[in-house]
């Protein structure tokens, strides 16, 4: 599975010193001042060093409900309101590894799955998988005068983060604002996670600077809920909503059952490549349109179809992208007797992952993965226009 995630182009490259862009989060910042504004020119003038300043971090961005504790050569920012409830953001990387919702009973109870890959666990750079992240790539499009085609330009994913600002306090609210930029200046993503008594909202903001290029926007944002088993997790309210089977969504940090679906990880690297090398999974990288569904009509893993259960049991493998779901649905898990509601912003996709009730219950594959996601039609935007996109998961259970 590594190997074949590895070669794909749908897979977020992993962070590395020489292709990082820039960010506050060093010594070398400590005449920043919040209240100036940050322009993307400054951002990319300052080049990435690594360890992050853990006790600057702690001195400028205190007393907003946030401390920071540095791992290695990263940083975890801990986010904690009043209530009990809790989430934990890794740093650059910009994943959410961790939210602890307040509970009716007064405690609190984990709603993201979060693991160690296991080929990176002796590493000092272990990586960690699952939770929610940003899985989004930005292809930048030129109009030809000549015959109105547009050609590819720059291709690049947002997956080192700059802390820009937090604001709120542990009484109300806590908001944590990171931006992200190419390194030509033509794409600012702001990546913002806000924090409430009962919902933990990731919200992206993307901006084309651009006066000539339009912008392909293709991806999710991508969240692992934990569950006891599929077995006795169901999704409701997606009821007639409209579908189409594929394979699972590989970026850096997803949790994927080796071979899933398949016989073997090389039938499923075999497969993985063939469809990506005919375009058929569009999203992350340049397609060829006709030629994905030339191949989409031809391939047998590709369904089609509607929804016909409004309370769907989870149990079986399953890997879908529902292009006409509700805003909001329910995740219900009858082992954790815990639920949660899922609600999408900007996005038109739907994209929902189980791995199946065939694994360990509470184990590291017993979780629903879940995507507001642009990956069978991508979004573009005009020269000098921005987008804005996000999910919210809301715990019912105060």
């Amino acid at each position: 599975m590594a190997m074949s995630m590895a070669s794909s182009p749908f897979l977020l490259s992993k962070f590395s010193p020489s292709s990082s862009h820039p960010t506050c989060l060093l010594p070398s910042c400590t005449n920043y001042k919040r209240e100036l504004p940050l322009t993307v020119a400054a951002v990319a003038s300052i080049p990435f060093q690594q360890p992050i300043n853990v006790d600057y971090l702690e001195q400028e961005f205190s007393g907003h409900g946030v401390i920071f504790k540095g791992i290695g050569d990263d940083c975890v920012a801990k986010m904690s309101l009043d209530n009990g409830s809790k989430a934990i953001l890794m740093l650059p990387s910009g994943l959410i590894a961790s939210y602890k919702a307040s509970m009716w009973h007064g405690g609190s109870v984990e709603l993201l799955q979060s693991s160690v890959s296991q080929e990176e666990e002796a590493n000092t750079g272990a990586a960690i998988q699952g939770g929610v992240s940003v899985a989004l790539d930005c292809l930048s499009l030129s109009l030809s005068d000549t015959n109105s085609t547009c050609s590819e330009q720059v291709s690049w994913s947002p997956s080192n983060w700059a802390l820009h600002d937090i604001t709120g306090n542990p009484q109300e609210s806590i908001q944590v604002e990171l931006i992200s930029t190419d390194s030509h200046d033509m794409v600012q993503v702001k990546y913002i996670v806000t924090l409430e008594d009962d919902v933990l909202i990731s919200q992206i903001m993307v901006s084309n600077n651009s006066k000539t290029s339009s912008l392909q926007l293709s991806g999710c944002i991508l969240s692992h809920l934990t569950v006891s088993s599929p077995e006795a997790t169901y999704a409701v309210g997606l009821e007639r909503s409209d579908f189409f089977g594929r394979l699972p969504i590989l970026s850096s940090s997803a949790i994927i059952p080796p071979g899933y679906g398949l016989k073997s990880e090389s039938q499923f690297s075999q497969l993985w490549n063939q469809m990506t090398s005919n375009g058929l999974l569009s999203g992350w990288g340049p397609t060829n349109q006709k030629n994905a569904n030339q191949t989409e009509n031809e391939e047998e893993e590709m369904e089609e179809g509607e929804e016909d259960d409004n309370y769907k049991n989870l149990t079986e493998q399953m890997c879908r992208i529902y292009t006409s779901a509700p805003r909001d649905f329910t995740i219900i898990d009858r082992g954790r007797r815990n639920s949660v509601v899922v609600g999408r912003d900007g996005f038109e996709e739907l994209y929902m992952f189980s791995p199946g009730s065939s694994h360990e219950f509470y184990g590291k594959y017993a979780y629903i993965c879940v995507g507001q996601s642009a990956v069978l039609k991508p979004i573009i935007l005009g020269p000098n226009e921005s987008w804005t996109g996000g999910q919210r998961l809301h715990n019912p259970n105060l």
